[in-house]
């Protein structure tokens, strides 16, 4: 079972920031995956990573991946999945909608390949 992180909130160039330090932790040679809802801000900080990993990016059109029936994630996590990663990050831009995507991550056929570990809920800005 592939362990699996959920990230959302914030901007993308944040969520991005906590994967990119995940995975700077995780053994060496490390097969990741990462699923990115919609364009970056700026400047990636998944492009800062030194190359210790095998790491494949994917961004998917920005839009709640619940909301549109699953199709976008659905293709994607099957296309991932192919070749299990040893560790996959999902990064959502709303957390509005966490819940739904936890149980379509923990659903049949998910739930036979992937471990839901973690889920991150970056902390939104304060432009006040």
């Amino acid at each position: 079972m592939t362990p699996t992180a959920l990230i959302s909130g914030a901007t993308a160039r944040q969520r991005e920031a906590v994967i990119a330090d995940a995975i700077a932790r995780l053994p060496l040679h490390s097969q990741v995956a990462v699923i990115l809802e919609g364009m970056p801000d700026s400047a990636s900080a998944l492009a800062d990573l030194p190359p210790d990993h095998a790491l494949s990016i994917t961004r998917i059109a920005p839009g709640c991946p619940c909301c549109i029936g699953n199709l976008t994630m659905r293709v994607t996590l099957n296309r991932a999945l192919r070749h299990p990663p040893d560790y996959l990050f999902i990064s959502l831009a709303s957390t509005a909608h966490l819940e739904q995507t936890n149980h379509f991550l923990t659903s049949a056929p998910y739930d036979t390949h992937l471990r839901l570990d973690t889920d991150i809920r970056c902390p939104t800005i304060d432009f006040a």
